[in-house]
């Protein structure tokens, strides 16, 4: 009975006008009755879709059709009505996917920078994205005062230039005056001459500061943090600039005053990678030219199952029981609720894939809300449950770990690569400075020696550990080589 219906899709029920004619054939529905099923499955409401599925049960019983069977049918039409269309929504769906798909293949780059711009105001979207070119081997540069566009654009280099319009706090505003002026006047050249160019109240000492933060103006003299300093000099040098011109001043030779020369800019040491990260985050919304989670990257690659983005992007229509997951991230925020039956924490974690936020029971909080600190590296063990009522997927956390507790408990042995040089140069001596005697055995700690005619694997003492913290092993690292420190899970 339905193969005349299902024939054109290989028996998918695909169209709307699909769940309309199997009511009217298996049951019986007048083509008004099929018209309300189908409109009762979009609205997705319990108790009308109770309703229809009575009167479907019915008509198809005094058809002959088996119970079992007219159930399983239902089932699959209920299931179809969570993202179905109709035969002309479908089609106009399908040709802008092959659209989209042509383009993305052919044109990656103006294609990322066309979706960039569409959400350039929604940083968890902007997020993914980045993540996305990431997996396209698309190369996005940073915001540049004299290269960027109030959007997202593509260079003649093929690469992605980030839009001003994305820095927070700037104002569209204050971005196009900026844009208007470098069109006319060409390019700035200094700290200086951008704001004795941009005399307004719109560009206010709050939107240069943002930019300066953002890394907007990186390509003109002098680090953030020289800037920042020099911000309020600058400003004030500017003012005076117009107030003289204003004035139709000239100077003793009769000519009339020339810019202000910028005088010497403090010559600072750019902010460490942690403090020019954070004013990052805090004017784009996110890590751009670097992230904190990069430098445990190699680590975590080992141990965690799913990106965040994957949980983000997760098929809510495949079931899921109890299924084991490990996650990673940085605790961008944390707020907590409280309820009849205790504390709920709502973590947002961010591993430069994409944020996501999770919910926490007051057992979990209570055990190891001391870790979720904002900014701290977290490794996250739990499982993913199928929630059929909600139709959508549960995370429920079971333990966190520190970066520390994670190798502690986790690491199956510290590997260091010595080569015979490094041994003649005296390195076993600096070595020593890291060993730490215990009495209870932790993990192994292997010394991989290497020389031009042979390689060796020495196992210290189960009593010698390397203490596993972050500063620990970053000076280990400086003492031994970056790769010469491998950690195996």
């Amino acid at each position: 009975d339905l193969e005349p219906i299902l024939k054109p899709t290989y028996g998918v029920i695909l169209y709307q006008e699909q769940v309309m004619q199997i009511a009217q054939v298996l049951a019986s529905f007048t083509l008004g009755g099929a018209d309300m099923l189908r409109r009762a499955m979009g609205k997705k409401k319990p108790e009308e879709m109770e309703k229809q599925r009575g009167l479907f049960m019915e008509g198809s019983g005094k058809n002959g059709v088996d119970a079992d069977q007219a159930t399983y049918i239902f089932d699959l039409m209920e299931k179809f009505a969570g993202y179905g269309f109709n035969k002309s929504h479908s089609a106009a769906y399908a040709l802008v996917s092959f659209q989209t798909t042509w383009l993305k293949t052919h044109y990656p780059a103006a294609f990322m920078a066309a979706v960039l711009s569409a959400d350039l105001d929604n940083t968890d979207k902007v997020v993914m994205m980045l993540d996305d070119c990431r997996q396209l081997e698309l190369t996005v540069l940073p915001p540049d005062i004299n290269q960027s566009e109030y959007q997202f654009t593509v260079n003649d280099d093929d690469h992605i230039v980030y839009g001003l319009g994305a820095v927070k706090g700037a104002g569209e505003s204050a971005i196009s005056l900026i844009l208007d002026n470098r069109r006319e006047g060409g390019q700035f050249t200094s700290l200086l001459n951008l704001c004795q160019r941009i005399a307004s109240q719109k560009v206010t000492r709050r939107v240069l500061e943002t930019l300066i933060k953002a890394g907007v103006l990186d390509s003109l003299t002098g680090s953030r943090r020289a800037k920042l300093e020099f911000l309020p000099e600058a400003l004030r040098m500017a003012e005076q600039y117009h107030r003289d011109q204003g004035t139709g001043q000239t100077d003793l030779f009769g000519g009339t005053i020339a810019p202000a020369v910028e005088q010497s800019m403090p010559d600072l040491p750019e902010w460490d990678e942690k403090q020019r990260l954070r004013l990052e985050k805090e004017t784009l919304g996110l890590y751009l030219t670097g992230h904190p989670i990069n430098e445990y990257e190699a680590e975590l690659k080992a141990i965690v199952s799913h990106r965040l983005v994957e949980l983000v992007e997760i098929d809510t229509n495949q079931r899921y029981q109890k299924e084991p997951v490990m996650l990673s991230g940085l605790v961008a925020s944390m707020r907590i609720q409280s309820t009849d039956r205790g504390k709920r924490a709502f973590v947002q974690l961010d591993d430069k894939s994409a944020y996501y936020e999770l919910m926490l029971f007051s057992d979990v909080i209570e055990q190891f809300g001391h870790l979720l600190e904002k900014e701290a590296i977290v490794v996250l063990e739990g499982t993913l449950d199928s929630d059929y009522r909600t139709e959508s997927v549960r995370l429920r956390v079971n333990h966190i770990y520190s970066m520390q507790e994670m190798r502690e408990s986790l690491l199956r042995k510290l590997q260091l690569t010595v080569t015979a040089q490094q041994v003649e140069q005296g390195l076993m001596a600096n070595l020593q400075g890291f060993l730490t005697q215990t009495e209870e055995p932790r993990y192994p700690v292997i010394i991989s020696y290497q020389n031009p005619q042979a390689c060796a694997d020495i196992r210290l003492s189960s009593q010698l550990y390397i203490p596993l913290s972050d500063s620990s092993l970053r000076e280990l690292r400086q003492v031994m080589g970056q790769d010469a420190v491998q950690l195996v899970y």
